[in-house]
């Protein structure tokens, strides 16, 4: 299995004809470098694809995911930051289609 430390979500979509080398050139324009055991994800703007990017210390990996229905839960405002940072629970709940975004207040049940 491939070490991934910390986790990087890109806000503006990306066109999935993309491939490793232009995503990695995106990650470097953004951060400066591509830092090893760093995870990328991008999504295409209808928010029915994703790839991830990841640099294990020796090369990059890229992987690729598609939605047959629905859309993944992606962060869309205009001024987003370019870069959010994911837990490993938030990027399990997004590549399942899940809101990840409001875990912290779907793990507690309450009564109204």
């Amino acid at each position: 299995m491939i070490r991934i430390d910390a986790m990087w979500l890109a806000a503006d979509p990306i066109d999935m004809r993309a491939g490793a080398e232009r995503l990695l050139t995106r990650v470097v324009q953004v951060f400066g470098a591509a830092q090893a055991h760093h995870g990328y994800l991008f999504a295409n703007a209808r928010g029915t694809r994703v790839k991830l990017l990841v640099h294990d210390g020796f090369g990059v990996w890229c992987a690729a995911r598609r939605l047959n229905a629905g859309r993944f839960v992606w962060p869309g405002t205009p001024n987003a930051t370019p870069l959010l940072s994911l837990t490993r629970a938030q990027f399990d709940a997004l590549v399942l289609g899940l809101p990840w975004q409001r875990l912290p207040e779907l793990s507690v049940i309450t009564r109204a």
